[in-house]
């Protein structure tokens, strides 16, 4: 039986060992990251692409089906936003907190604009778009 103590350690512990590895591999560093969006080095965007292509495979194996669902009007234009963030930042919201916890300070401005991004985002939505949330919870 699971209690929530183990899988608050499980997570902590793999949260940890997923944070030592992106950190080492170099999706910590903004540098490193510059030079994959610049396509100046393909060694970070292999890694990634690979990482993409074993989950494929993983979930083929496990026969994990996507559920339907619709797209709605704010995807793209989410998407792009996301894509920019994520190039003019560094990373995405998750690589600011590793970059923090390999010492790198300044990357608490970028958590600090995920999170007023977060909350424009949710009051825009509400006062104009109207969009369906669904899984996202916006």
């Amino acid at each position: 039986m699971r209690t929530r103590g183990a899988v608050l350690m499980g997570s902590v512990v793999n949260g940890l060992a997923l944070g030592f590895v992106v950190t080492n591999i170099g999706f910590g560093d903004y540098a490193e990251l510059n030079r994959m969006f610049t396509f100046q080095d393909l060694r970070m965007l292999l890694a990634f692409g690979g990482a993409v292509a074993i989950i494929v495979v993983v979930f083929g194996v496990m026969q994990v089906r996507r559920t339907p669902g619709r797209i709605h009007a704010g995807v793209v234009p989410g998407a792009i936003l996301f894509g920019t963030g994520w190039a003019i930042s560094g990373g995405c919201p998750a690589i600011p907190i590793i970059q923090v916890g390999s010492g790198y300070l300044p990357a608490l401005i970028t958590i600090a604009g995920v999170a007023v991004g977060m909350w424009l985002c949710r009051w825009a939505n509400a006062r104009y778009f109207h969009l369906d949330r669904g899984s996202c919870g916006l």
